[in-house]
């Protein structure tokens, strides 16, 4: 009985805090955290059990895009699907990804002096 007062007391101790939590931070920060829960429960929420537990390459995109527009110190304290760490590194490589396309283009060829 004792453990479960406990219990009871942590929860609404911790619910309390991230109440408190919220009532300070500003609105942009809210609304890009209210965004990458709502998509993760998207991604829970799937019927179909293989998509479900898997993110697909879209999910990795939004959610590494709206974790980098949160404030700096702001992505470890959200509890999420994935690691900070590993958003930080599905973001790097969307940007390897996007910079190694933009590279592969061929330049217009060089058609010299005295070239008609």
């Amino acid at each position: 009985m004792l453990i479960m007062a406990l219990k009871l007391i942590y929860l609404v101790m911790t619910r309390i805090f991230a109440w408190a939590r919220l009532a300070v931070q500003d609105s942009t920060a809210k609304n890009i955290e209210m965004l990458i829960l709502r998509h993760e429960l998207a991604v829970a929420q799937r019927r179909d059990p293989l998509l479900a537990r898997k993110l697909t390459w879209a999910d990795r995109a939004w959610l590494a895009l709206l974790a980098r527009l949160l404030p700096s110190g702001q992505l470890p304290k959200i509890r999420l699907i994935v690691t900070p760490s590993t958003l930080l590194h599905w973001h790097r490589n969307l940007l390897r990804r996007r910079w190694a396309h933009r590279s592969r283009r061929q330049p217009k060829p060089w058609a010299g002096p005295g070239a008609a």
